[in-house]
């Protein structure tokens, strides 16, 4: 009997290592713009958009969210934001779930704004309308967090370059004056038609703070990953609190333009995953044929995160540790 219990424990053992392993990409087709959440209820939440709507996909592994139980939880019939709806975000704030995203009208790209929708306890749950942030062309929003203050970082306009912008929280629905924190002066962020800096993402590792973002056009195989390092001290809307290298993440393996990403952690807290998307247009592409991925997260000796290089879609990976 207890050679049998230990052949069953072992079975198990190996069923869920197995159970626990996935491919990419995580979504074929409009997998563009991606977020994920790992929550308290034991559920992956993959955010992503149809360009019109907003869709939330559940699973309890990462592998799993390719046919998770999806559902829209907004679409907006008001003309000035009803089209157009890009990098849907949500976040944990002041006890209930906040979700940030982009939209425009119909036929006019500048008149692209940041929105906010509030939600409550449950991110599969009900969003009512809460209001716009900025009265200027603003996409990617993403929230970044010190201990004592949080943060909106987007993408804005500043000296005819699309740059990133920053601003205090006063709520989650209420900003204040934003400055700009970095603008892509650097050859690797001004390949394509138009120099670019866009899409954050808050990164928080061993007392540090990172912020990366998409850098160069989206319709390149260029578009790729930079990282901003806070020093540590100083004031977080501050450029000169920050230190810029690049690009930390960039084209591989038959993936172009791997960008616009964001974290999650794994079950058990234990690691941090990097999500992100890219297309097999060896051009690059900036539409719906982008697929979602998502990869670990490792760290170099000097405590910087190292995303190591994109994985031939349909490269068996190990699922995050705690699944």
């Amino acid at each position: 009997m207890k050679f049998a219990s230990a052949v069953l424990l072992a079975l198990s053992a190996v069923t869920t290592a197995l159970a626990a392993s996935f491919t990419n990409p995580l979504r074929a087709k409009d997998g563009s713009d991606p977020f994920i959440v790992y929550s308290g209820d034991g559920y992956y939440y993959l955010l992503t958009t149809e360009w019109t709507n907003i869709q939330v996909t559940r699973s309890k592994t990462l592998g799993g969210l390719k046919t998770g139980e999806t559902k829209v939880v907004w679409q907006d019939s008001t003309a000035s934001r009803c089209c157009n709806v890009w990098a849907p975000e949500v976040h944990w704030i002041n006890n209930a779930w906040y979700i940030y995203y982009s939209a425009s009208n119909k036929d006019d790209l500048g008149t692209q704004r940041i929105h906010v929708l509030k939600g409550g306890s449950a991110i599969f749950g009900t969003y009512t309308y809460a209001g716009q942030l900025f009265n200027e062309w603003s996409i990617d929003g993403t929230v970044l967090r010190f201990s004592d203050k949080n943060y909106f970082v987007y993408s804005c306009q500043r000296t005819n370059l699309q740059s990133l912008c920053i601003a205090p929280m006063n709520s989650p629905t209420s900003v204040g004056t934003a400055k700009t924190l970095s603008q892509p002066t650097f050859a690797w962020e001004k390949i394509g038609e138009f120099p670019v800096n866009e899409g954050p993402a808050a990164l928080y590792h061993g007392g540090k703070t990172f912020l990366t973002y998409s850098a160069s056009y989206c319709w390149t195989s260029s578009y790729q990953l930079g990282l901003l390092t806070y020093k540590g001290s100083g004031d977080p809307t501050s450029s000169a609190s920050w230190t810029k290298s690049g690009p930390v993440f960039s084209s591989a393996n038959g993936n172009y333009g791997t960008g616009h990403n964001g974290f999650f952690n794994s079950p058990d807290g234990k690691e941090v995953w990097n999500v992100y998307h890219a297309t097999a247009n060896s051009a690059g592409a900036c539409d719906g044929n982008r697929y979602t991925e998502a990869q670990r997260v490792d760290w170099n000796s000097d405590g910087s995160p190292n995303f190591g290089k994109a994985v031939k879609l349909g490269t068996s990976l190990n699922g995050p540790s705690g699944e």
